[in-house]
């Protein structure tokens, strides 16, 4: 009976350590807003204009990749993407009863937490849906166009290592599911809302899956590389009203501007 209890006890130790590495792989890779992490130089935290806006950001966090050699966002221009017929449609599974669990002003974007449930499979790996935000302008930019909008889907697998899905948003048709996010709106900078709502994210996916893909990093500091982006070629709509509302509730121009590419390929992928 006592070597069975130990055994148990080995068991659980086990788990609780596997768990505990998860969450702090998990923490490791989330950008600021959702974390604390970092030194400041003279305590000054990064913004989107001025001394500590994006060309000083690799100066006020020390410790991050902002400075690194495959950063993004970046413009990418469909003559000098490589065309992969192996890459396949991206395998997404979205579901309607999954809830948004809080909306929050991070001071730097509008950002949904999500409880588990969505995800993505990349390469037979499962990556876990955990947060949307939004930037305005867009960064990353296509052929040289901004969009008004873009949106990020943040997913992290369980080794830490990061995918971003990006749609961009340009004015047109009003669009039901951002009608729906906004009426957990306005949020103060600094404020979490409670939502707690089931929500369908697959709606806010353009119909046209066509997309890019290249390794870059995050776009806010502390700019962590080695992530994996697949931006949507095809934009979505939403209504003026709608980009006005996220405008007037972000800072302005939250944006990074178009990082170099530094010998890195884009790849594109073209449904069938």
């Amino acid at each position: 009976m006592k070597n069975i209890s130990l055994i148990y006890i080995i068991v659980l130790t086990l788990c609780s350590c596997e768990n505990l590495l998860e969450n702090k792989n998990i923490q490791a890779a989330l950008p600021h807003g959702e974390h604390v992490s970092g030194h400041s130089l003279e305590n000054k935290h990064w913004t989107y204009e001025g001394e500590t806006g994006p060309e000083h950001w690799a100066e006020i966090e020390r410790q991050s990749d902002c400075d690194g050699k495959r950063q993004s966002p970046i413009n990418i221009i469909d003559y000098k993407t490589e065309i992969d017929p192996n890459l396949k449609p991206l395998d997404i599974h979205y579901s309607n009863s999954v809830k948004i669990h809080e909306v929050t002003n991070n001071g730097h974007s509008i950002q949904y937490n999500f409880e588990k449930g969505d995800f993505i499979y990349l390469k037979d790996e499962k990556y876990e849906l955990h947060q949307i935000h939004f930037h305005e302008a867009s960064e990353h930019t296509i052929n040289g166009i901004r969009y008004p909008l873009e949106m990020h889907m943040v997913h992290i697998n369980r080794g830490g290592k990061i995918a971003v899905l990006a749609v961009m948003a340009e004015e047109g048709k009003s669009s039901a599911p951002f009608t729906f996010l906004e009426r957990y709106l306005p949020v103060r900078s600094g404020e979490t809302k409670q939502i707690d709502a089931n929500f369908d994210l697959s709606l806010n996916l353009p119909k046209n899956r066509e997309y890019y893909t290249y390794e870059g990093s995050l776009t806010t500091p502390p700019c962590t590389q080695r992530v994996s982006w697949y931006v949507f070629k095809t934009p979505i709509t939403i209504s003026l009203h709608q980009v006005k509302q996220l405008k007037e509730l972000m800072p302005l121009n939250n944006y990074r501007d178009e990082q170099a590419l530094n010998g890195r390929t884009v790849k594109h992928c073209i449904p069938i």
